[in-house]
């Protein structure tokens, strides 16, 4: 029995695994509810419909920034479970009001002035929600799981996440507005049910004052983790590649519908790919690296994703659609469907196989008791990143460099994150001999 098949039926990982889950499956089925809506029904312009992709993408990262720092010193001065506790509870009223502004563009009341407001509220909120969940999904593992089983378990999580992105973001792209309203309210349910069987992580170290001055705290937090040299170039490496997947997921949406003349659907089926490939590539290292945490293969990962973010834009670019907006159907039966999906699958199978060990190195060369405060600083230089990373994709737009072109853009920036995964390679080697 395998070290992955193990962990998912043990209750120290379960429910946690699956809260991490749920909480996933509603971010996306939510957001991504939202944003067809609006591409499909309420904007008429690429640049519109990226700005608004953008701004989404924007209003969910930027608590992450804001309250990153409070939110590890909170997982690592408490309880751990009970804080997932209280935030499941949250998200309960947080969908609530997500699902009335669902509801309402459904009805097309307010659309501008009252509808859209709310559901951008929500998503804010949601932000909130996830970033002080955040440092204890990974956090959480370290304390409840053997040394070898740790990259195991991060890989679970990761995969799972991915899991429920590529599950919330079907059924966001198939149901209507209105199901999805209902839908959010009832998975939050689940989640806080599910909180219930997490078993208690309580703090490991010394029990500090919270510090409740944002820009303070997420300072000190940041200095006082980047002194690990490894740490370091895993969170930049991370930052960027992050801040790449956001300026393609501001993509995706307005280039199947205003490059390949495709419907919500096929936009939601390019989410859905990625989300596999991910999980696929989540997985793959880890069979790769047999247990142990490395960079080994980072560099050459990332790298592979560049080459194929190349030929992804040479196949749109090639791509010949007619006036009507094609389903799932017409689409794969397209001459150019089946290349062009798979090498949107090699970027995202490419794009997990890079992610996935940094995120260990974080959970495995600290203190345990420094673990959520270390994944909070990571997750405030990671939204810092995909804020830049969505204005960036904005810019382009106004720029008038069309959609389809930015994918160019994209690969180069490959190259910076395949130059921290080499550096961080050889500070592995450089402590593995000093």
């Amino acid at each position: 029995m395998t070290t992955s098949t193990q962990l998912i039926r043990a209750r120290r990982f379960l429910p946690l695994f699956v809260t991490q889950l749920l909480g996933a499956f509603n971010d996306n089925l939510f957001k991504n509810a939202m944003v067809f809506f609006v591409v499909y029904s309420v904007y008429n312009s690429e640049t519109a419909e990226m700005w608004f992709s953008a701004v989404a993408s924007g209003v969910f990262v930027v608590p992450f920034f804001l309250l990153s720092a409070l939110a590890g010193q909170l997982a690592d001065m408490r309880d751990k479970a009970q804080i997932i506790r209280v935030v499941k509870a949250c998200e309960i009223g947080i969908m609530m009001v997500g699902g009335a502004g669902l509801l309402l563009a459904w009805r097309g009341v307010g659309i501008g002035t009252l509808s859209i407001p709310l559901m951008l509220l929500a998503l804010f909120a949601m932000g909130v929600h996830s970033t002080f969940f955040g440092p204890i999904k990974y956090a959480i593992l370290p304390q409840h799981l053997k040394q070898g089983e740790v990259l195991a378990g991060t890989g679970l999580v990761e995969a799972g996440t991915y899991m429920a992105v590529l599950a919330g973001t079907i059924v966001a792209g198939w149901i209507g507005v209105h199901w999805a309203a209902i839908a959010v309210v009832l998975v939050a349910c689940l989640g806080f049910a599910s909180s219930q069987f997490v078993p208690p992580a309580p703090p490991l170290g010394a029990i500090e004052p919270l510090d409740f001055n944002v820009f303070r705290a997420s300072r000190k937090l940041i200095m006082d983790t980047v002194h690990d040299r490894r740490v370091f170039l895993a969170i930049v490496a991370i930052s960027i590649f992050w801040a790449i997947c956001t300026i393609l997921f501001v993509q995706f949406t307005p280039l199947a519908k205003n490059v390949l003349s495709a419907s919500k659907e096929v936009a939601s089926l390019f989410l859905v790919i990625f989300s596999v490939g991910v999980a696929i590539g989540s997985v793959s290292i880890n069979a790769l690296l047999k247990g142990t945490v490395s960079a080994k293969y980072s560099p050459m990962s990332v790298i592979a994703m560049g080459g194929f973010l190349i030929a992804f834009e040479s196949i749109c670019s090639d791509w010949q659609a007619g006036g009507a907006m094609m389903d799932v159907p017409t689409f794969i039966a397209h001459p150019l469907a089946p290349t062009l999906l798979l090498t949107l699958l090699g970027i995202a199978v490419s794009g997990g196989m890079f992610v996935v060990p940094l995120y260990a190195f974080l959970t495995t060369f600290v203190e345990k008791s420094q673990t959520a405060r270390t994944i909070a600083a990571n997750n405030i230089v990671n939204s810092g990143a995909m804020v830049v990373g969505a204005l960036f994709a904005g810019l382009l737009s106004m720029l008038g460099l069309a959609v389809v072109k930015q994918l160019l853009v994209v690969a180069g920036c490959c190259l910076l994150p395949a130059w921290f995964g080499y550096a961080l390679l050889r500070a592995e080697r450089a402590a593995l001999t000093a």
